[in-house]
């Protein structure tokens, strides 16, 4: 068999699954797995007959790779990862390529980046999302690390990933270390959000409006063709309407504990280091937490008592309103996502290309919409745009939406139901279009007892002063900075 046009590292479902999408467009891979006895099973089950070349060592897998080689890791994020690339460096030359396919963290990227370009090799993070089914049929690619790269491996990741309906690859390349994986950090995190108000649109639906799974599963069908039309809606209208063997509907069997891998918590830490107020998200993040306090939560709702008001509306109204509300809020995650991607740029260099993103989003990875579309149309129109709510098709969109999201949020109260990510996204739309808010005071409040300086009105910006409000205080201030 002639050598093969990259190797692949790992052969859990993920990595079995992009080597038999590699190689069903076309190229010869070689795989190894540290449990030697995976490779055997792999060779001889799944990808027998097929052009895979089963290596027992990465000597081998090396060896039987085109040059410049490029070995791509499908191994659990973290340590392993460097384990790794210790063991693979010594088997390649100058200019080969070590690709991380996994779910690691940007700053890990950063540092594996100017590792691995230190011996003289090059090296791509890339972000990688579809799950399982992504792997195997095209996924959504984000990669990033040394540009001189790309060019190697542009024309296999392309041809592996998801497809728009114009054809269009979604995968790119995307800047420069650890700009893949941040990428894909903010997808995650996105995901999580989106997640959430769906999660909070059903309780609304099921507790509030008293509907049936059967009646859920109507409404999101429909609303999955319109402008909520997305993955995630999609596999709620199945999810409700799924039962198991004894006629059961599965969802209502389910634990309400959620579980994260960390990739939420991860973009809600950065967005608090760069200052950015990504509040949806984190929201979603403290909604997982709180659902896995599933004891505390039964015992305490046996203590703490909510209103026993009852829905009383025109409920084919209301859910009108909940299709608005979710759609707004879900605007304003996104808007929040692209800000903390340009601040993330800003501080570390990166040049990254806002439409673009959008359009690898298109397809192949979990947050796939038809929405995604618009933010791209808003970005090729301008480049510079500061928020997503700013772009002409989404002010009009937030109009259209705004009294139905108040109605929402409203009603919420009035129940006691909790929609965290849905009114959060709601306080942020209205703190953004406030051209004053109440920080004066706060500001006031820091001088008084801390002496942290304020800036004036009437005053240029940067100029700082201090108040001696008790007249026992002095002229001395503290110095001035911003976390």
């Amino acid at each position: 068999m002639a050598k093969a046009d990259i190797g692949v590292i790992g052969l859990a479902v993920m990595g079995e699954n992009l080597i038999l999408n590699m190689e069903s467009k076309g190229f010869t891979v070689a795989c190894f797995n540290r449990t030697v006895s995976k490779v055997d099973d792999f060779v001889n089950g799944r990808a027998k007959g097929k052009k895979i070349i089963g290596c027992r060592s990465i000597d081998e897998l090396t060896a039987n790779l085109k040059k410049p080689r490029k070995v791509m890791l499908m191994v659990k994020a973290g340590a392993p990862v460097d384990q790794f690339i210790d063991a693979v460096l010594p088997h390649l030359e100058k200019g080969d390529i070590v690709i991380d396919g996994g779910n690691s963290h940007f700053p890990d990227t950063i540092r594996r980046t100017a590792y691995v370009e230190g011996k003289g090799m090059l090296y791509i993070g890339t972000g990688v999302s579809g799950g399982e089914e992504g792997a195997l049929l095209g996924p959504s690619m984000m990669p990033g690390g040394s540009p001189k790269a790309w060019p190697a491996v542009k024309p296999i990741f392309q041809s592996i990933c998801a497809k728009t309906d114009d054809g269009e690859p979604c995968c790119d390349w995307v800047g420069e270390n650890g700009a893949g994986h941040f990428v894909k950090m903010v997808h995650n995190g996105i995901e999580y959000g989106d997640m959430q108000m769906i999660c909070e649109t059903y309780q609304m639906m099921k507790e509030g409006l008293g509907m049936t799974n059967e009646e859920m599963h109507k409404a999101f069908a429909t609303w999955n063709k319109g402008e909520l039309d997305s993955y995630l809606i999609e596999i709620t209208r199945d999810i409700l309407a799924y039962k198991d063997e004894n006629g059961k509907a599965v969802i209502d069997l389910i634990l309400d504990t959620a579980g994260q891998k960390g990739t939420g918590k991860w973009t809600a830490i950065e967005a608090l280091d760069l200052g950015q107020p990504l509040t949806l998200i984190a929201e979603a993040v403290f909604a997982r937490c709180l659902s896995a306090l599933k004891d505390e939560r039964v015992a305490a709702s046996k203590i703490l008592s909510g209103p026993k008001t009852k829905f009383q509306g025109d409920k084919k109204a209301f859910l009108t309103d909940l299709r608005h509300a979710l759609y707004a809020a879900k605007i304003v995650s996104y808007a929040q996502g692209y800000q903390l991607m340009r601040a993330a740029a800003a501080e570390h260099q990166w040049n990254l290309n806002y439409g673009g993103i959008a359009l690898m989003w298109r397809g192949g990875c979990i947050i796939r919409s038809a929405f995604l579309g618009k933010i791209k149309e808003a970005f090729d129109n301008n480049p510079d745009l500061t928020n997503l709510l700013l772009d002409p098709f989404f002010k009009k969109a937030m109009q259209k939406a705004q009294a139905s999201w108040r109605r929402v949020a409203m009603t919420a109260v009035e129940l006691g139901i909790p929609i965290p990510a849905i009114s959060t996204a709601l306080a942020y739309f209205d703190g953004y279009r406030h051209a004053r808010l109440p920080a004066n005071l706060l500001q006031a409040q820091r001088d008084y007892f801390g002496a942290h300086t304020y800036e004036r009105v009437d005053k240029p910006r940067g100029e700082f002063f201090h108040t001696n409000w008790t007249g026992r205080g002095g002229e001395t201030s503290a110095s001035t900075y911003v976390v």
